[in-house]
């Protein structure tokens, strides 16, 4: 086993509070694209930039536009979780893992079995009507023809954090406090340059940061154990 994945177990054992961090890196080993790699969703080539799509502003001017792009693109209800979300399902079942903060939108950590996820940019698999808040599953969204609407006439929006709009206030509170109280926090599949979920990295205070991503992030130099290489191949060899 490699020096580095052995530290990684190593310290997974001698936690008391263990706390998950994860971006992307997660969801792309499960097949889903990312947004902001070489070949992700915000470098193809769209009439409409996707970050101008996937805005507050935009949702309610031209919900039709952003139904078609959202339908299209964001819909991860026929991926399956991979190894990392079963990893990390596990450890909270035995105890050793308190909780499981994402950036992602696709909901594989709780179909992999995690309960306590706090999902900084909500959820695909949560939708409500704009007018009357009644709640309406992701198939009710996707399967539906044009813009989605409520058996009272108005417009369903998916619970996801669109540019402009800030994140869930009780929900970044509860990662903050995850994070301060953690003994042992591992960040993994982020660049850790998307602000503010960047931030939570500040927050902590306890004895081991791990990294685990492919590229590069401006937190290495902070972390005492820094892993380069997809996670997939990490969360498989331990």
């Amino acid at each position: 086993m490699d020096e580095k994945i052995k530290q990684l177990k190593k310290r997974i054992d001698e936690s008391n509070f263990l706390v998950f961090f994860g971006g992307a890196g997660v969801s792309t080993e499960s097949g889903i694209p990312d947004f902001r790699s070489k070949n992700g969703l915000y470098n193809q080539n769209y009439a409409i930039p996707p970050e101008e799509i996937l805005s507050h502003t935009f949702f309610l001017e031209n919900p039709s536009v952003f139904y078609d792009f959202y339908k299209t693109k964001m819909n991860s209800l026929d991926f399956k979780p991979n190894c990392i979300h079963k990893k990390l399902a596990d450890l909270e079942k035995s105890g050793k893992l308190k909780a499981v903060i994402t950036q992602n939108i696709d909901g594989l950590h709780t179909k992999a079995g995690s309960q306590n996820v706090l999902e900084l940019h909500g959820s695909i698999l949560r939708n409500y009507c704009l007018n009357c808040h009644k709640f309406y599953k992701a198939t009710d969204v996707f399967n539906s023809e044009g813009i989605p609407k409520c058996s009272c006439g108005g417009i369903i929006k998916p619970d996801v954090v669109l540019y402009e709009e800030p994140l869930d206030e009780k929900t970044l509170l509860k990662a903050i406090e995850y994070i301060e109280k953690a003994d042992v926090l591992i960040v993994a599949g982020t660049s850790l340059r998307v602000y503010p979920a960047a931030g939570l990295l500040n927050y902590f205070k306890g004895k081991s940061l791990i990294l685990i991503n492919k590229e590069e992030t401006p937190f290495d130099c902070e972390a005492d154990l820094v892993i380069h290489d997809s996670l997939g191949n990490v969360f498989n060899s331990f």
